[in-house]
């Protein structure tokens, strides 16, 4: 197995953002194993933690952007791809700033920095995503599709990416195959620059995006090639957009081992991919769960949550990660009272209880915080509630939840409830912590 890694030491850099050209201080500083890699908002006055993590990509154009609340990081991307590239795990990135420093739209800034920091190996095994099966996501003409690795043995990413702006373009058609290795990746992938047609060029000045750059800070390409500047490859846009596509997937928070084809896609459809991955490796941990002894059996379940007959939903515990996430079941049979009358003909399981179901798991998991502790979890509002199919007598909900944001008068909570592979439902609850006893 290999060992998890972080920095050695912290490391600096200053300079301006790509996009909106604010001024920004980034540090790095070494994070413990199984931490992942997190953004800091240093210049708010309580600092803003924002993990790199897709649950909390905000939707840009042209870029990928983190959001806590109404506090953003833009262009992540570049330095993401740096880190994965070579292989760090771990790592607390502080920035006084809303957009990491641009550099000259490379990795190379990044790279230079994780260099002069140095790394190590943690005592804490590496969580590699070995992709056992195809996944395609699309978008028009554009697409993204994971393929198993060729060989057992090996241990890398493979991508394959096939750009085509067009041949009326000086861009045209460029194919590339890249072994993502950390000395592959920082002599042919990670000095790859940011690209752009003039005519786009001239839309973003338009939304007042990129106005302090000039032709020199920027590959943007006329109709007869880059103006005022010079390629560093033949080919360096495809190795930019694989530099983007690496850095995207780092949003699933472990190594990817096996290969991808790419035609076309940009930041969006790289985010769907990870999102499609997510799910994957969450119902095959759901699976392997299931035939598992639980975590806390209904006697244990019924210690934590005040419910009873007939309104407790939860029948087990699969899994409990710290405060971080919590997988539960609940078995519907016939035998609900709701079935009665809902509806005596053709019985479903209320939508409402689907979501209480999940509070109740939120309510488990929220408990798990010693702060918490003598306190249940009271629901305080639902959002981006959305049901997928139908419940209905003989299904097993397994339904779990993770915690966006905990603190100790509540919880931000995303849960999502599945049977077998199927999507049911899912939503985004907050809850308001109170005394047991409280009225």
């Amino acid at each position: 197995m290999k060992a998890q890694r972080t920095i050695l030491k912290p490391a600096e850099i200053s300079g301006r953002g790509l996009f909106t050209g604010t001024l920004s201080t980034m540090r790095v500083r070494p994070a413990e194993p199984y931490s992942g890699i997190t953004f800091i908002r240093t210049d708010q006055p309580t600092p803003i933690r924002i993990p790199a993590d897709v649950d909390h990509v905000s939707k840009r154009a042209r870029r990928t952007s983190l959001r806590n609340g109404t506090v953003t990081i833009e262009t992540i991307e570049h330095c993401l791809s740096a880190c994965s590239g070579m292989g760090i795990d771990n790592l607390d990135i502080e920035l006084t700033g809303d957009e990491l420093p641009a550099g000259d739209g490379s990795s190379m800034v990044f790279v230079n920095m994780l260099t002069e920091a140095g790394s190590r190996e943690q005592d804490a095994n590496c969580e590699e995503y070995v992709i056992p099966e195809v996944i395609r996501v699309v978008d028009g003409d554009a697409e993204l599709l994971t393929l198993p690795p060729l060989h057992p043995d090996l241990d890398f990413l493979e991508v394959f990416y096939d750009l085509d702006y067009g041949s009326e373009t000086p861009i045209g058609r460029q194919v590339l195959s890249a072994k993502i290795t950390p000395e592959y990746f920082v002599s042919d992938i990670a000095p790859a620059r940011t690209f752009v047609l003039q005519a786009e060029a001239d839309a973003l000045r338009g939304r007042g995006l990129g106005k302090h750059l000039s032709y020199s800070d920027i590959v943007v390409f006329g109709p007869d090639g880059p103006i005022q500047n010079a390629l560093r490859y033949p080919n360096e846009c495809v190795r930019h957009k694989i530099l983007d596509l690496v850095g995207d997937l780092a949003l699933l928070g472990r190594r990817i081992v096996g290969r991808i084809y790419a035609r076309k896609s940009g930041h969006s459809l790289n985010h769907d991919l990870v999102r499609a991955i997510r799910r994957q490796i969450e119902d095959a941990g759901a699976a392997r769960s299931l035939l598992e002894p639980p975590v806390l059996d209904i006697r244990r379940v019924r210690r934590i949550l005040p419910h009873r007959y007939p309104f407790l939903m939860i029948d087990r515990i699969l899994e409990i990660q710290g405060t971080k996430r919590a997988v539960g079941v609940k078995n519907v049979t016939i035998n609900e009272p709701y079935f009665q009358g809902h509806y005596p003909g053709e019985p479903i399981m209320p939508g409402v209880l689907i979501i209480e179901a999940m509070a109740q798991i939120g309510g488990i998991l929220l408990s798990q915080e010693l702060e918490h502790k003598g306190k249940i979890a009271v629901l305080l509002s639902l959002d981006k509630v959305k049901f997928r199919r139908s419940v209905r007598p003989g299904d097993q909900l397994l339904i779990t939840a993770e915690s966006l944001r905990v603190t100790s008068r509540g919880g931000h909570l995303k849960c999502h409830a599945t049977v077998g592979a199927e999507p049911v439902a899912e939503a985004m609850i907050r809850f308001a912590m109170t005394d047991a006893g409280a009225e």
